[in-house]
């Protein structure tokens, strides 16, 4: 028998508040190649059935290389949660408070993609604090496909230490 506790199987980087960010710090997010596999996963979550997603003769038959992305399929690879970002202020975080992007270039099947966060705003309130994220979203030409920003309440450290 082993002292196994799945309670205990997590990431637990230092706890980061308000206070500890820096402007220009980033987040990288894993990379990942856009396959057929991503494209039906995506289609199967969002209800999009158009066929200029999924049907990659209707793609070639308009001139391009192969399936096109959904905007949201390369916006949802910028999720906070595909990479550490949540894990360093799962002690501080408030909530979620905005998102916006703007979508530069197509993305197809078999492009791989490098979404990144960057610390671009700290706007300090009295117990908390907004952050800022720029979300971005390079291609492996090194193009420049999907920028956005990203925006959330996170706790100031002396707010926590004047609850206990």
């Amino acid at each position: 028998m082993t002292d196994f506790d799945p309670t205990q199987h997590r990431m637990v980087p230092e706890q980061r508040w308000f206070e500890d960010f820096i402007l220009g710090e980033r987040f990288v997010i894993p990379s990942r190649t856009m396959t057929e596999a991503v494209f039906a996963a995506f289609q199967t979550a969002s209800g999009d059935t158009h066929p200029i997603h999924y049907d990659v003769e209707y793609c070639r038959a308009r001139g391009m290389p192969h399936l096109l992305a959904h905007g949201f399929q390369t916006l949802v690879h910028t999720a906070p949660g595909a990479g550490l970002f949540p894990y360093v202020v799962e002690e501080s975080l408030v909530g979620f408070l905005e998102q916006s992007s703007k979508f530069l270039k197509p993305v197809y099947a078999g492009d791989t993609i490098y979404p990144a966060l960057e610390v671009t705003e700290l706007v300090p309130g009295r117990s908390t604090g907004v952050v800022a994220l720029r979300s971005t979203v390079h291609n492996q030409r090194r193009e420049l496909v999907l920028e956005g920003l990203q925006k959330f309440l996170i706790r100031r450290r002396n707010a926590v230490a004047a609850k206990t």
